[in-house]
């Protein structure tokens, strides 16, 4: 990979409270192997080319976020553990405003444990010819978009369909930019019934600036539910990824 003069920052959400688990334990905190589900995605930036990272948590779990997961794994790139708020959008707004000295930034979500530095260096690539891009991968399947009544309403092109994931990835004025908008439009944005779902799409509502897709993996799973558990395990056990 190239030279990089630029500063890189990332933002680890790992707020949610992973209420499809069914679980006692948040989810960003239940074991593959030995080790919290979080600890991977902060181990790969801990190794990789980014600088300095925001871990976003919910305030009651800072503490034990420094001393059992920061602090015990030597993750020395951790500058900040901040609290999260009560959507995503708030807890990446959180982590964004605690990078100050930053060119890019990669927002990712820590219930992704499988993310890569293949995967980093590829959106590192992109953004710094674009300014703005997302990982993900072309659906498999054909997609259906339903009506209101659960009738097939269109079949979009599948060569045009993309599963997003993170990181997303942006240029640190552009994602700030917009979501210090997002933040002064938020009212406005429920009473239309907008739902902010990612980044992308906050640049997409309050920035005249296109997103590129990148190439992410199909094995960059998000774990929302205990069967997503054990595909992690199963590909935690197949992957050089993760040691």
């Amino acid at each position: 990979m190239e030279n990089r003069k630029n500063h890189c920052g990332a933002v680890v959400l790992a707020a949610g409270s992973g209420k499809r688990m069914n679980s006692e334990t948040k989810k960003q905190f239940l074991l593959i192997k030995d080790k919290p589900i979080i600890y991977y995605s902060l181990k790969t930036f801990q190794e990789s080319f980014i600088d300095d990272i925001v871990l976003v948590v919910s305030e009651e779990d800072i503490d034990y976020c420094r001393d059992e997961i920061v602090q015990k794994y030597h993750f020395t790139k951790v500058k900040y553990i901040t609290a999260g708020g009560r959507e995503r959008y708030h807890s990446v707004a959180a982590g964004l405003q605690c990078l100050t000295d930053c060119d890019y930034v990669f927002i990712h979500d820590g219930a992704r444990p499988m993310i890569t530095n293949e995967i980093l260096n590829r959106a590192y690539s992109e953004v710094t010819k674009s300014g703005a891009c997302v990982t993900g991968m072309p659906v498999k399947d054909t997609i259906k978009i339903a009506d209101r009544r659960g009738f097939i309403e269109q079949t979009p092109d599948r060569d045009l369909v993309w599963l997003i994931q993170t990181p997303q990835v942006f240029s640190y004025q552009l994602i700030r930019t917009a979501y210090d908008k997002l933040l002064m439009e938020e009212e406005k944005l429920k009473a239309g019934g907008i739902n902010i779902t990612d980044d992308a799409m906050v640049v997409e509502t309050f920035m005249e600036q296109p997103v590129k897709l990148v190439e992410g993996s199909y094995e960059n799973i998000k774990i929302t539910t205990p069967d997503d558990l054990l595909i992690a395990e199963r590909l935690y056990c197949n992957s050089s990824a993760m040691e």
